[in-house]
């Protein structure tokens, strides 16, 4: 409570001092905000609630690769924006150097998805084979003990994708991708082109395929298959679901931010809040996503019946 206190008190203090008068609070007015073009699913579904709570409050989404969202925050073209990374140093310096401070929440925690095509049998791959897939070593899926000689095609959504750079975070020793990996406009078409070519092989964000009552996402699910990741030959294959995200099982899980510059209490600071309190968390949950700052329930199911 008094740090809430001080937080109130330091943006009256902000707003006063800046002599501006300003047409939104924390939950009625308009704002644009930009996120992550693989955060749509739930992005989207967060703003739908938000707004249905309170009525007087508008929020555009413009939806970037994350590299463009972070130039619009920089170039103060928004004041939030939600991203799968904090900060870089030089970034930070920048807001330092203008006096603009920044706040930094966490607000779930999502994962990178690997799809093929429902023609392909190849459902499972380990982090050495991916790497030397995304190395060009293996530019063919008989070379994964598939029957198939066809060669890989490598689709994602954009070259400043946070699915790429995540790729090159959790797998050692990626540098340029390889001539049969190329980029389309966004998630949608990723999936798309997957469902259409048997040798495709797409990085989406897992939030296109996890909420299992979004009407979009149970097509998409129909319309391709997810890879099982293990982080070894000797581990267990995992696939994104949230246990094991949770449990850090499954290799290539990612932070989901807000990032604001909003030196005041808007609405963009409102937004974070309602994201970060139990109504947004369960809107994670439900989208088949890890909360961040509520407890995610784990329960083991025995297959086998009771004697």
């Amino acid at each position: 409570m008094l740090l809430a206190a001080v937080a109130a008190m330091t943006f009256v203090a902000c707003e006063v001092h800046s002599g501006k008068k300003h047409s939104d609070t924390t939950t009625k007015g308009s704002i644009r905000i930009v996120a992550d073009e693989s955060l749509r699913p739930l992005v989207d579904a967060e703003i739908e609630i938000f707004q249905h709570i309170y009525k007087n409050a508008t929020i555009t989404p413009e939806y970037l690769p994350e590299g463009k969202a972070i130039e619009a925050l920089l170039n103060d073209s928004v004041k939030l924006a939600i991203v799968t990374r904090t900060l870089k140093t030089d970034e930070t310096d920048y807001f330092k150097k203008i006096e603009i401070p920044v706040a930094e929440v966490k607000m779930a925690i999502g994962a990178v998805a690997l799809i093929v095509n429902p023609a392909n049998p190849d459902t499972l791959l380990t982090m050495d084979q991916l790497r030397e897939i995304l190395q060009g070593k293996i530019a063919t899926w008989d070379q994964l003990g598939g029957k198939s000689k066809d060669g890989i095609k490598i689709v994602f959504d954009n070259p400043n994708s946070g699915q790429v750079r995540v790729l090159k975070d959790s797998v050692a020793g990626i540098g340029e991708l390889p001539k049969n990996c190329f980029a389309v406009n966004n998630n949608e078409a990723v999936v798309d082109f997957v469902s259409k070519n048997p040798d495709a092989l797409g990085i989406i964000g897992l939030e296109w395929v996890s909420d299992r009552d979004d009407s979009v996402t149970h097509e998409f699910r129909k319309a391709v298959r997810v890879v099982g990741m293990a982080p070894g030959a000797t581990k267990e294959y995992r696939k994104p679901y949230q246990a094991y995200i949770s449990l850090k099982e499954y290799p290539l899980s990612r932070n989901i931010y807000t990032i604001s510059r909003e030196n005041r209490a808007g609405l963009a600071s409102g937004f974070i809040r309602f994201l970060a309190n139990e109504q947004g968390q369960r809107i994670v949950l439900k989208s088949g996503l890890v909360p961040a700052t509520m407890p995610l329930r784990i329960v083991e199911v025995n297959p086998n019946p009771l004697k």
